[in-house]
């Protein structure tokens, strides 16, 4: 939501959003550029929460110091999450060696500060998987979450089998995701999140347009009819799945909390 596509409108996708019942909002940062701004927003916005690390394809120059950088914006208070990291040997816009040290150091640092990780996959499924094995979050109470699921049943199991939960988004109502129907289907309810990965694949009937949190909704409800479940049921289980993950209820700031962020909104920042 940091996007320039959300430049113009951003209260209003917030106001909408939350007219379609989205009680709180997750934006990830991907690369030390764009972290500052998604801090920003959570400190604007009551239900915006921030993730902040180095997506794989902003990996290139990656720098072990730059780990100082992200647990420095990690201290924010509505920083819930180390992300989104992970590996993509789709676009290859870095080397997979840099991919892999910059995600093994961010594995690390949640491990650090106790903090889950959102993870990104792009045709790296054997490799996300073992680097997640040997990190310290197998077998922790709250991981992460595999973001926008487009593995195989094998991976899934996996994943689950050390704790992570599972995302899915606008993909999951596409015409020929019966695959990934499938698997959703069969993930046990507690272990799924649901998300837009907002601009981006935008769920039917509004694929080809900007994608917005109040979009997660019709991927409630197509996991609603895949499970043969009420949306409510649907809605109130993955709402709480993402609360637990992210240990949101905690992290709700005060009035007072809320003051004095407004007062130093580059509180935490890192230049």
């Amino acid at each position: 939501m940091d996007a320039e596509v959300f430049v113009e409108d951003v209260a209003a996708v917030v106001e909408r959003a939350a007219a379609e019942g989205i009680s709180h909002i997750i934006v990830p940062a991907i690369d030390l550029g764009n972290a500052g701004a998604v801090v920003a927003l959570a400190n604007r916005f009551d239900a915006v929460f921030a993730a902040v690390g180095v997506h794989p394809n902003s990996a290139a120059a990656w720098q072990d110091a730059w780990i100082d950088d992200i647990r420095e914006l990690a201290q924010h208070p509505k920083v819930v999450a180390i992300g989104e990291i992970g590996l993509d040997y789709y676009w290859d816009m870095a080397p997979a060696e840099k991919q892999h040290q910059a995600l093994a150091r961010q594995l690390e640092l949640a491990g650090e500060l106790s903090l889950p990780v959102i993870i990104h996959n792009r045709e790296s499924n054997a490799d996300v998987i073992a680097m997640l094995a040997a990190s310290p979050l197998n077998g922790r109470e709250r991981p992460g979450v595999l973001h926008s699921f487009s593995g195989d049943w094998s991976m899934a199991e996996a994943a689950l089998a050390m704790g992570f939960y599972l995302g899915f988004t606008g993909p999951l109502t596409y015409k020929k995701a019966d695959e990934l129907r499938d698997i959703a289907a069969r993930v046990p309810l507690d272990r799924i999140l649901i998300e837009t990965d907002a601009p981006y694949l935008t769920p039917h009937p509004h694929r080809g347009k900007r994608n917005a949190p109040a979009y997660v909704r019709l991927v409630a409800e197509r996991l609603a009819e895949l499970r043969g479940l009420p949306l409510d049921e649907v809605a109130a289980a993955t709402s709480a799945n993402g609360r637990r993950l992210f240990d949101i209820d905690r992290r709700q700031p005060s009035a007072d909390s809320r003051q004095s962020m407004s007062d130093h909104p580059q509180d935490s920042l890192a230049n």
